[in-house]
């Protein structure tokens, strides 16, 4: 598990979502709750893509909070890995 930071900027118009320490990993809600939600599901899915292209994933590093943000907490990113069965044959 990873431990990202995650920013929300809450305004009459709905919350902006961030994970500071994950470039390209925002996303909005109508309200907090759904916020989180959507961070969530956006993070994953960045990690997702990353590791699909044989990159790696970026270090957690909790010195990069931006100012203004309403709230500033931990996100935590599970990854399970699994081995795709060889084709069969292989390897005989």
């Amino acid at each position: 598990m990873l431990t990202y930071t995650a920013g929300y900027k809450i305004d009459p118009d709905g919350v902006h979502a961030e994970v500071f320490d994950f470039p390209g990993v925002l996303t909005c809600g109508s309200d907090l709750a759904e916020a989180r939600m959507m961070l969530a599901d956006a993070l994953a899915g960045m990690a997702e893509i990353n590791l699909e292209m044989g990159e790696p994933l970026p270090k957690p590093d909790p010195s990069r909070v931006q100012p203004g943000f309403s709230v500033v907490e931990p996100i935590r990113l599970t990854i399970a890995v699994s081995a795709e069965a060889a084709p069969a044959g292989a390897g005989a």
